[in-house]
């Protein structure tokens, strides 16, 4: 028989020589489908994944979720038009193998890619997209929406000027499925708010293609007490700079959405108007919420830049994700949209529920006045409102979705 030995030396560093560690596969990360504006939209849509990833990091870092699942979001252009949305949203699940979709800008291209989610009965959790429609008249059981809606926003500014004498009133917004359903709400509002009110005029350029003479000379010619402004981005710039110019917002009452959004307020520089009421995110004004002023000092450590609204809906959306993922455990699409039902979460800015009669978040936003700081444009007397305060009264959400 033969022997085998082994020399004390051998023997010795084999008494010390630790085991191997059995491998461990480490779970799949759990891939989620972003599509959004990034090339039309890049001032609000580029933060917004800024702070998606800085959220994204700062939950893997702790840990991931569903006990150690890493989050990972798959970034998409959307096209910013319905049918290269649809097409993207079908390649993110087909060949992305993501569990869900997220994201878009536009409302019409929310809308599109609600109806796809509805049609495949895979989950949408919509973001940006501010039209009634989509948890309302067009709700489905797949789609969920993050920010606050037209009605919610528009009733923030209407009861700011609640018992104001502007009884005469313009309104100027880009016609398409968001500046028709602000514009509609803001007429649906105002009388209660200031009782005899009347809208007078009314102009709906092309989105992306204001002929902002045409439209200043159209609401100087109909003398408004008040002008109900939706514009943004480059067609707002081009129309404060004309009415700048012509005089339209002396010594009348203006009321803006979402012009309080540093997107929007950077761009116009010293030409802010002064004295504006309207929504927006004065991240520098926001005090008594620790999570928020951490959020802001990693944000602007990590892109050598300030937050703008995007980023702050971005970090917000993460965050609901994380919570959704660990509350319902599993992948299961029915499962997800199950555990959306009066989900609440923790988030930057405090509580924020997903509300189950409309799949509606309470996620809320600023209200104030635009006013120059030096050679910048900022918002003062600034106000959080909780979109809990604003929403669509139950029996008005049952009836629409009955229809639906």
């Amino acid at each position: 028989m033969q022997r085998f030995t082994l020399s004390r030396r051998a023997l010795g560093a084999a008494a010390v020589a630790p085991l191997a560690a059995p491998a461990f596969a480490q779970p799949a990360p759990i891939r989620i489908g972003e599509l959004n504006s990034y090339a039309r939209m890049a001032a609000f849509a580029v933060p917004y994944r800024n702070a998606m990833q800085q959220a994204q990091d700062s939950i893997n870092a702790a840990g991931g979720v569903m006990g150690g699942r890493r989050l990972e979001f798959v970034f998409r252009d959307d096209g910013s038009t319905p049918g290269d949305a649809v097409r993207v949203a079908e390649e993110l699940l087909t060949r992305e193998n993501v569990s869900f979709l997220a994201g878009t800008f536009l409302s019409n291209v929310g809308l599109a890619v609600a109806d796809f989610a509805n049609q495949r009965k895979r989950l949408f959790l919509a973001t940006e997209p501010l039209t009634d429609a989509l948890t309302m008249a067009q709700g489905n059981r797949y789609t969920w929406r993050v920010r606050p809606n037209t009605y919610m926003q528009t009733r923030m500014l209407v009861e700011a000027i609640r018992g104001r004498n502007v009884r005469r009133w313009a309104i100027v917004a880009p016609n398409y499925e968001y500046g028709q359903s602000a514009a509609a709400n803001f007429k649906r509002l105002l009388p209660a708010a200031i009782p005899g009110a009347e809208v007078v005029a009314e102009q709906f350029p092309a989105l992306g293609r204001v002929d902002a003479g045409a439209t200043v000379g159209a609401l100087g010619q109909a003398r408004p007490d008040g002008i109900f402004n939706v514009l943004f981005g480059a067609d707002l710039t081009a129309f404060v700079r004309e009415g700048n110019t012509r005089g339209l917002f002396e010594r009348r009452t203006v009321v803006s959405l979402l012009t309080g959004e540093p997107e929007y307020l950077i761009p116009l520089g010293e030409e802010t108007p002064e004295g504006w009421i309207v929504t927006g995110y004065p991240w520098d004004q926001v005090t008594g919420m620790p999570a928020h002023q951490a959020f802001v000092e990693g944000y602007r450590a990590r892109f050598n830049d300030t937050p703008r609204k995007g980023s702050l809906l971005g970090y917000v959306t993460v965050q609901i994700i994380a919570t959704l993922l660990n509350k319902a455990g599993t992948l299961d699409n029915e499962a997800l949209v199950d555990a959306l039902a009066d989900l609440r979460t923790d988030s930057i800015v405090g509580p924020v529920v997903m509300r189950g009669i409309d799949h509606q978040g309470t996620l809320g936003t600023w209200v104030g006045e635009t006013t120059l700081r030096g050679r910048q444009g900022a918002m003062r007397n600034s106000r959080y409102a909780d979109g809990a305060d604003f929403m669509f009264p139950p029996e008005e959400v049952r009836a629409a979705r009955r229809s639906a």
